[in-house]
């Protein structure tokens, strides 16, 4: 596929920016659907321990995406992944424990 063939860091952050997002809306509809979105989101700030469960899949996607590029030799995409899953990452952990 051509997706898989560009080594671009712009084009590894913005795969790195989506592909969470869309497993965030996946997993949403697939273990939340019951809710309303804003109740889940409101449920999500009161309910620390969600958070790391929602993360882990989120980032999941990017670390295999990051595989591929790294073992197809696309390392400045790889980067770009790399760069945001850290973002990501770190995010979570400091809404966890101070948000």
């Amino acid at each position: 596929m051509v997706i898989f063939k560009k080594d671009n860091f712009a084009y590894g952050i913005i795969i790195g920016l989506i592909m969470p997002m869309i497993s965030f809306f996946g997993y949403y509809y697939w273990k939340f659907s019951f809710f309303g979105f804003a109740d889940f989101i409101s449920t999500l700030r009161t309910n620390k321990q969600l958070v790391t469960a929602i993360t882990i899949p989120c980032l999941l996607l990017n670390i295999v995406l990051f595989t591929v590029f790294i073992n197809g030799e696309r390392d400045k995409t790889a980067k770009g992944i790399f760069t945001v899953t850290l973002i990501y990452a770190s995010s979570a952990l400091i809404f966890k424990f101070f948000g």
